[in-house]
């Protein structure tokens, strides 16, 4: 049957009496009979699930009132008035929070301290009674991931993961329906869906790609519509019968659970659950195939087409390699990883098996720094567990394991992590006896380590098969069972890999065999080779054999390749140290940035040419990429940082004179509202483009931000709001800095917020987000 939710909760508090800048969470002991009255109206309308008021309820949010120490009371008296409200006539879904901070390399918060976040209110809630967790409203889904072991670990209670999409279908950090599908259902998530953010419109094609790319129900929460002030008062364009009947399409597109968010009333709940009341859920047949993902990309591994992992970011047999590893550097590891993407890999293996170094350490560091800077999936390389488990942990998306073989050490500890991470694995066929000579040897294992991986809880969806390749110099049968094997592998209708270059060990012309070999497995049914992408006669046998396949229908793509074209990419040219600087902020490479500092002052350029020239024009760049969807936010943050850290060498060489700053920027979350992840992304980006950033922090009140205003001399006071209710806020402090004389320009954002009422409110500037803000930021001052 369809599931009705409830609706929105705050501004129904606000409507039994919740004063601006009070702590909601509050009134489940201050004015309990108010939080019921809503939860009494909502069942009255038709919902067959309510929402304790517990969204800011754990200890980092609380701590903004000085109630971290809270927690358990307010959870446990949230989950008693809901449950005393229902009296069996409706569910009720523990509701958590996002806590308002990015997790690193993002953030600041460590992804540990975040879990345990989540995991003392999770447990407060599934103690008290409640029937579900729901965690919602997050826009990073590795804030999802802490939430959700957290979540598991605290209890056995359905768990409904909702994330928050913008208006180009992804989240703010960069994240995709599909890939958030992929990832929290290999995690164990009960429900996924959407809420926040868009009205039921916009939602219907995210809940249809989230229901075509997992087996687990779809929930959807929709706003009423963008909110509008009029008279002084936030409403929302979306009446109660308008928003009802978007329920039918939205559980055409596929969803199960269907309530409201921001806007919507008992009313609208009503009319939800009249327009639905007779509709079952579609029937959905997802036969799930193997597929990685990183935080903004899936990646599918089938039998329809070749993926190419890459295989150089493994320091065996690279000296040079190995030695940066040792040294802590992670240099030639980022350079690998951009450039493999650059030539085709899809899936990039990460390996950091250097002797007399914190192994699980540096593949933490490893994990973090490369999910930065592309958008492949990974595959964690390693035969150490500690180190296997800090790769997982780190990496913001679904990766593979590489390797579980049948040894009794990999069994026992790689399979509870996949299940944990929700990891798909690379089957060895290997025993603690060593390497099985024939194909049905190495068919028998590989069953037994599926039949162990079921036990865990996996199933075919999470399962890559290795044919195991050796040696010719050494067996001359090695390639005959490698191609017997992948024959034998048909049977059981999953993906097929393997290392390649281990054939031809210890013979002359390495890559005649090696590529001879890559053809005849391509052939024999090999669909994700491990290899090295910068083999040109390697890729020269993956395109031709795409064709031959039928992959590449007709050729058509072999053909295009063949052309010389204009609209062939073009590498970047390197011409002097001002491209070089340029190039290293677009790509993040922070340990480069000294010595090209240093190289472009050794050259005389001067501080000017280095700020325009490169930085500048490399932010610009970044920025239209930014708007054009082909990089996301965490991308955007990494440049950023580059661009602060070639501002400060800057400062050591020059005088104080040549780099001055792009001016005083003045940055606060209006009086009432005490969500500031929004702020904090602006100022980092402000901050790191070359501005004095003077940030006051969140619930900051008019008359401070006029006094701050006026003490720094700012240029430009942003003001940001992301609730509703405090949008007029906007207005009163506007209104104040113009009456104390403030000169400074005002510019205005939050997810509240539109173009119209920037301008209704007399901003000069409204930002959709943190890279618009510093595009228009410097707009202002040069005006």
């Amino acid at each position: 049957m369809v599931e009705i939710f409830d609706g929105a909760m705050g501004t129904m508090l606000q409507a039994g009496g919740l004063k601006a800048g009070a702590c909601p969470e509050l009134m489940n002991v201050e004015a309990p009979e108010v939080v019921k009255r809503i939860h009494r109206a909502y069942i009255e309308a038709g919902a067959t699930i309510i929402e304790t008021n517990t969204f800011g309820a754990s200890s980092v949010k609380l701590a903004h009132y000085g109630l971290e120490d809270k927690v358990s009371e307010l959870n446990f008296a949230a989950v008693k008035i809901a449950k005393d409200a229902a009296q069996g006539r409706a569910k009720v879904a523990g509701a958590i929070g996002p806590t308002g901070r990015f997790i690193a390399p993002l953030g600041d918060l460590d992804f540990d301290a975040a879990y345990k976040i989540f995991r003392e209110q999770s447990a407060a809630l599934a103690e008290a009674g409640a029937d579900f967790l729901i965690i919602e409203t997050c826009i990073d889904i590795q804030e999802m991931r802490a939430a959700l072991l957290a979540a598991k670990d605290a209890c056995n209670l359905p768990i409904i993961c909702q994330l928050s999409y913008s208006e180009d279908g992804r989240t703010v950090t960069g994240t995709d329906p599909q890939s958030a599908a992929v990832i929290l259902e290999a995690m164990g998530a009960s429900v996924i869906g959407v809420n926040c953010s868009l009205g039921p419109e916009q939602l219907v094609p995210v809940v249809k790609t989230l229901a075509e790319n997992c087996r687990v129900p779809i929930s959807v929460q929709p706003n009423a519509g963008m909110p509008y002030l009029e008279d002084g008062k936030t409403k929302f364009p979306m009446d109660a019968k308008t928003f009802g009947a978007w329920g039918a399409k939205l559980v055409e597109a596929g969803a199960t659970y269907l309530g409201g968010c921001c806007g919507t009333t008992p009313e609208h709940i009503r009319e939800l659950a009249l327009n639905v009341k007779d509709l079952s859920p579609t029937p959905r047949r997802f036969n799930r195939p193997l597929m990685l993902a990183s935080r903004s990309k899936t990646v599918t591994i089938d039998k329809k087409s070749t993926t190419l992992i890459g295989e150089r970011i493994n320091p065996t047999g690279r000296k040079k390699l190995a030695a940066e590893i040792r040294e802590g550097s992670l240099l030639g590891v980022k350079r690998d990883a951009l450039n493999q993407v650059k030539a085709g890999a899809q899936v990039l293996d990460v390996n950091m098996g250097v002797g007399g170094i914190n192994q699980a350490e540096m593949m933490a560091k490893a994990v973090r720094e490369i999910a930065r800077i592309t958008d492949a999936p990974l595959a964690i390389d390693t035969g150490d567990a500690l180190a296997l488990e800090a790769g997982l942990k780190n990496f913001p998306g679904r990766a593979l394991i590489n390797s579980v073989s049948y040894e009794p050490d990999r069994i026992k500890k790689f399979l509870p992590l996949a299940k944990r991470y929700g990891a798909a694995i690379l089957i060895l066929p290997l025993t603690e006896h060593g390497v099985p000579t024939t194909a049905e040897e190495r068919f028998d294992v590989a069953k037994k380590i599926i039949d162990a991986a079921k036990a865990q809880g996996l199933d075919d969806g999470d399962f890559l098969l290795d044919a195991l390749v050796m040696t010719i110099s050494a067996d001359k049968n090695a390639c005959l069972e490698v191609l017997k094997t992948l024959s034998l592998y048909r049977e059981l209708n999953l993906p097929t890999t393997m290392g390649l270059s281990n054939i031809s060990f210890g013979l002359p012309n390495r890559p005649l065999i090696n590529s001879t070999f890559f053809a005849m497995c391509l052939a024999a049914g090999l669909d994700a080779p491990i290899m090295n992408p910068y083999d040109e006669s390697m890729q020269n046998v993956l395109k031709s054999a795409a064709a031959l396949l039928s992959h590449d229908p007709n050729g058509l793509t072999f053909s295009k390749l063949a052309q010389v074209t204009t609209d062939k990419p073009k590498e970047k040219i390197i011409r002097d140290p001002i491209d070089a600087i340029k190039l290293a902020i677009q790509e993040g490479d922070k340990d480069e940035i000294p010595a090209l500092i240093k190289k472009a002052v050794d050259e005389n350029f001067s501080a000017n040419d280095i700020t325009e020239r490169a930085l500048t024009a490399a932010m610009n760049e970044l920025g239209e990429d930014f708007g054009s969807g082909k990089i996301f936010l965490p991308q955007v943050l990494l440049s950023a940082e580059t661009m602060r850290l070639a501002f400060d060498e800057l400062k050591k060489i020059f005088p104080a004179q040549e780099t001055k700053t792009q001016g005083t920027f003045v940055i606060a979350t209006v009086k009432g509202d005490v969500h500031d992840l929004g702020k904090n992304i602006v100022g980092a980006l402000i901050a790191n483009s070359g501005f004095k950033l003077v940030d006051l922090g969140k619930d900051v009140d008019s008359a401070e931000i006029v006094r701050a205003a006026l003490a720094h001399d700012a240029d430009i006071v942003g003001l940001c709001a992301l609730m509703t209710t405090t949008m007029i806020q906007i207005d009163k402090v506007i209104a104040d800095l113009h009456a104390a004389g403030c000169s400074a320009k005002v510019m205005v954002g939050g997810a509240a917020l539109t173009q119209e009422y920037a301008d209704s409110a007399g901003a000069d500037a409204y930002a959709r987000d943190g890279v618009e803000a510093v595009r228009l930021a410097k707009q202002l001052v040069t005006k």
